[in-house]
């Protein structure tokens, strides 16, 4: 499998694989600043930076430069060795439990950091999301989009899963139906796609799933 079809990331740390897309950031990809762990330079610019991210200095609405906070607070936690460490080396403003949280952002899949550099997740949000595992990742991060879901909605969440609970249950009872897409198709595939559910009397979505589930088998994406 690939790191976008698992929920662990496996691209190096630091490394502004989605921050350098211009198709995701636009003309700011331009502006992406990777940290290398293994360079002691790097890690003192990481430093650096974690300090002025925990100052205030970049606002929730500036996703780019989040996660670009988010990966200083990964590499610097590598190159120095442990939180407690990388806390210590970014000043004494700045806690453990900071660097945890954005360091775990960092970590998330690329398919969810993509949703974040582009807007349609809030790293606020994101840092909830990432106090889960696995696909739970993914449906709490899709179901965030998809539902429009507010930062307290989202931590409720996380926090209801953490304590135990079921993903599917805790976003239900926020409103939201995982599952549920809404997608534009061409009128002749719509046409088609309505016609064979009509015939073969089965669900439009159920033969959607089955033919996706074939694109995906193939194993060429």
């Amino acid at each position: 499998m690939t790191e976008d079809s698992r929920a662990d990331r496996r691209s190096p740390v630091g490394e502004p694989v989605v921050r350098s897309d211009p198709t995701v950031t636009g003309e700011r990809a331009a502006e992406a600043v990777g940290f290398d762990p293994d360079d002691p330079e790097s890690v003192a610019e990481a430093a650096e930076t974690v300090a002025r991210f925990s100052a205030g200095d970049v606002g929730d609405d500036d996703h780019v430069l989040m996660l670009r906070g988010a990966a200083a607070c990964a590499a610097l936690v590598r190159g120095v060795g442990s939180y407690k460490a990388a806390a210590e080396r970014a000043g004494d403003d700045v806690s453990v439990a900071f660097i945890r949280k954005w360091a775990r952002v960092h970590d998330l899949p690329q398919a969810i950091r993509r949703q974040v550099a582009s807007g349609k997740i809030a790293p606020s949000a994101a840092k909830h999301i990432a106090r889960l595992g696995g696909t739970d990742r993914y449906l709490l991060a899709w179901a965030t989009i998809d539902g429009d879901l507010t930062v307290r909605e989202v931590r409720s969440i996380a926090s209801a899963v953490n304590d135990g609970g079921d993903v599917e249950s805790a976003v239900r009872e926020a409103g939201v139906q995982l599952g549920h897409v809404g997608v534009d198709l061409p009128l002749n595939t719509y046409v088609e796609l309505r016609r064979r559910a009509s015939n073969e009397s089965r669900a439009p979505g159920d033969i959607a799933a089955a033919a996706l589930d074939d694109y995906f088998a193939d194993g060429s994406q």
